[in-house]
């Protein structure tokens, strides 16, 4: 899925952080000279100057700046944008109380036509999908169609009881329909945006997407535990810890778009970004990356079948993510795309090691951002409220 399942969270209070930083200019489009102050400036300069690229037919980059030397204090110049950068000062009160009126609304529309038995039609969603997995005929035509030959082979296997069958099936099935909702509407954005506009392709993507998604996480929750188990190590020692390391980390291989709340919400209008720095310096598809961790984390855990097959649907989509998300950056934003691929890896580290991404110094300084600060505290605390969050999920007949 384009995000990981249990967990989204929201940022906590602002901080005041003070750093000593080199001046970095930035286009006047991204700075609003009207913004009011609402508290001190939160600032982090990236390690080397940014040039965000220009998508082709957009004004993102700014003109006239000098890029003879291709190079600044040393270091090549970057291509793409600031990942995970936040200034304070450049918030205005009137879009964060666009974006809370907008979250309630989402949440209240949410539960009633989707999530509330008496008035939502994601029961019924629910109930469908399961009927197709009941269908002996129509699930081998699904595993032919979707299965490669390792899980075609060992499906009698790992199905090997009626309620594993279904189950499996049925979390198969989600998540390739909600793969195939989310990449496909992302592969048709441009044209999308080109004939409704950015914000209300948002709104479309989002109303359709989000609702697929939360189906697909409680039924994982409340199905977790069906099907064979294949393996036990719950109660080696060690093991609870690795699983929590790894969730805690998979986090922060979001995807910098997440952060970006407002364009999320389509208060401010969305654009299609091309970052660099930050985690991308790490993996230009931290994604994927983010989610094969979690997934690989929780399937160790949990150690049935069940957890396999939403192991093999989520890494799947996102491996298709990779291809598809390169494509679209190609197509968008062409040299400056193919001079950012150059330099960074899908395999975490690989441009690194091999010499093609040289990390500033003072890298680290790219992850002390509000952001990052947020993900941390509040993963933190999201391992706590996992009993509030099941019991939740339990209350569905899903």
């Amino acid at each position: 899925m384009a995000s990981h399942l249990l967990l989204r969270l929201p940022a906590p209070p602002p901080l005041l952080l003070h750093f000593p930083q080199r001046r970095v200019t930035l286009p006047q489009s991204r700075v609003s000279p009207t913004a009011p102050l609402l508290g001190a400036r939160l600032v982090f300069s990236p390690a080397s100057a940014v040039r965000p690229a220009r998508a082709r037919g957009s004004s993102i980059g700014g003109a006239g700046e000098d890029d003879s030397d291709g190079e600044v204090d040393g270091a090549p110049r970057l291509v793409g944008e600031d990942s995970a950068a936040f200034r304070l000062g450049d918030q205005r009160v009137a879009s964060w109380v666009y974006f809370g009126g907008i979250l309630a609304v989402v949440l209240w529309g949410l539960n009633v036509l989707w999530i509330d038995p008496a008035t939502g039609v994601g029961t019924r969603f629910l109930e469908a999908v399961a009927a197709v997995s009941d269908n002996h005929e129509v699930v081998q035509r699904f595993l032919v169609w979707t299965a490669n030959e390792a899980i075609e082979c060992d499906i009698d296997f790992l199905c090997a009881s009626s309620l594993g069958k279904k189950s499996v099936v049925t979390m198969l099935l989600l998540t390739i329909i909600f793969a195939v909702v989310h990449s496909g509407m992302a592969s048709l954005r441009e044209t999308g945006e080109k004939i409704i506009g950015e914000r209300a392709y948002r709104v479309m993507f989002a109303g359709i997407s989000l609702p697929l998604a939360v189906s697909t996480v409680v039924y994982f929750i409340n199905h977790r535990y069906d099907g064979i188990q294949l393996w036990q190590v719950q109660g080696i020692s060690g093991i609870h810890e690795l699983v929590w390391l790894s969730s805690f980390i998979s986090f922060f291989f979001l995807y910098p778009s997440t952060f970006n709340l407002l364009e999320v919400a389509a208060v401010d209008k969305p654009k299609f970004h091309m970052w660099e720095t930050g985690i991308m310096r790490i993996t230009r598809h931290p994604q994927m990356v983010g989610q094969v961790i979690w997934c690989l984390a929780h399937t160790l855990w949990i150690g049935n079948s069940v957890a396999v097959a939403a192991s093999v649907g989520l890494i799947g989509h996102h491996l298709f993510g990779v291809w598809n998300g390169d494509r679209r950056l190609a197509s968008r934003y062409g040299e400056a795309f193919e001079v950012l691929k150059k330099r960074t890896s899908v395999i975490p580290f690989a441009a690194v090691i091999d010499g093609r991404q040289k990390l500033p110094k003072d890298y680290y300084r790219e992850f002390i951002r509000l952001p990052y600060l947020a993900i941390t505290a509040l993963t933190l605390g999201a391992y706590f409220v996992h009993p509030l969050m099941q019991a939740s999920s339990y209350q569905l007949p899903w």
